[in-house]
């Protein structure tokens, strides 16, 4: 190697490693992370013959126990009750330990609704995909526990299908707000995802 070549090569090398932003990785620098802006709600209107909502693993076992879960109950009921007066496709999901009675009382489905077992991501290993498309369904609204496992991993595998998604915020719910938050930055700025995605508020919801 020419002695000028080696040479520029090692000036690089030192620029690169006194570099902090090169020189660390993220844990190093976790503590100096500022959240980014919130992102924006956007009011939906959605056509209920081409739209399905997805009940995600609102189970004794996993949402009673969580306080933010337990709070959206009410909510994501009236949010369910609209849908069905309106002849909206409803699905419900269950991790694969648990089953239908499972679901926590003010929750029941309804007779003839549709329900998947599987793990996060709810079109993984089960019908899903072909429910949706057997009813021409092109939206799917997301609404379950835990944010950051059911609702993340499910509403972008929509994405990624091909359907458009809706996320109302306080329908998503999991143990920390930090999840949450993670959920709502990720599903509105990931490759892909984000151009399928809307995040909502369940007030906003219209059908």
């Amino acid at each position: 190697m020419k002695p000028g070549l080696r040479m520029a090569l090692s000036l690089v090398a030192l620029a690169l490693a006194g570099s902090p932003a090169l020189a660390q990785g993220i844990i190093d620098e976790w503590s100096s992370v500022k959240a980014p802006p919130p992102p924006p709600l956007k009011p939906v209107t959605v056509d209920d013959k081409t739209t399905a909502l997805l009940m995600l693993d609102f189970l004794n076992q996993n949402c009673a126990p969580r306080p933010r879960c337990a709070a959206s109950i009410p909510k994501v009921a009236k949010l369910a009750a609209s849908a069905r007066e309106k002849g909206v496709t409803v699905i419900y999901s269950v991790f694969p330990s648990a089953k239908a009675a499972d679901v926590v009382p003010a929750l029941t489905p309804k007779s003839g609704e549709g329900m998947v077992s599987g793990g996060s991501d709810k079109f993984i290993g089960t019908d899903l995909e072909k429910m949706l498309k057997d009813k021409g369904i092109k939206t799917v609204i997301v609404v379950g526990t835990g944010a950051n496992g059911a609702v993340l991993y499910t509403a972008s595998g929509a994405a990624m299908r091909g359907f458009q998604v809706i996320v109302p915020v306080e329908g998503m719910s999991t143990e920390s707000l930090y999840a949450e938050q993670f959920t709502a930055w990720e599903l509105a700025n990931a490759p892909t995802v984000a151009q399928k995605v809307t995040l909502t508020s369940l007030a906003t919801v219209n059908f």
